[in-house]
């Protein structure tokens, strides 16, 4: 099962996109210095079911272009679902991942991913020497400079 908190509109975390966000509870990475350790908590939040998941596409029908996943990869099926039915709404698909990689058959159904452990040392996609790579995977394009702070 896939619990998630009330999605959210984003606009910082997809580049050119407004997002639904999805954050996903049960995070086992427990990355040091997470901005969202409330995540690794696989009790809170809500069941996400195929159901509730298109009652929110189609209340923001026309107002988002993609929808991110902030986590749930644990729960591959499910998840591929999801996404499937977020692409025949038309929607471009993300996934962050605190995972270095995740399986063929997710990557399929992803417009974009981001990939890499949070680590403290070498910050987030804003700073140039972090770890974590954003990836337009259609095209393979790296796109951390849309993130880095001026």
């Amino acid at each position: 099962m896939l619990r998630t908190f009330v999605p959210q509109v984003c606009f910082q975390e997809v580049p050119q996109e407004i997002s639904l966000g999805f954050l996903c509870t049960g995070c086992q990475i427990g990355c040091r210095g997470c901005h969202s350790p409330q995540l690794w908590d696989e009790n809170k939040g809500e069941p996400l079911t195929l159901l509730t998941f298109s009652k929110w596409l189609v209340q923001y029908q026309g107002l988002i272009t993609c929808v991110v996943f902030f986590g749930g990869e644990w729960e591959e099926v499910l998840l591929i679902q999801l996404l499937k039915e977020a692409k025949l709404q038309g929607l471009k698909t993300c996934l962050y991942t605190g995972r270095n990689d995740v399986s063929m058959s997710l990557k399929a159904q992803l417009t974009y991913l981001k990939t890499g452990p949070y680590i403290d040392t070498l910050g987030g996609l804003e700073t140039p020497n972090t770890n974590q790579r954003f990836i337009e995977l259609s095209t393979g394009q790296l796109l951390n400079a849309h993130f880095l702070k001026e």
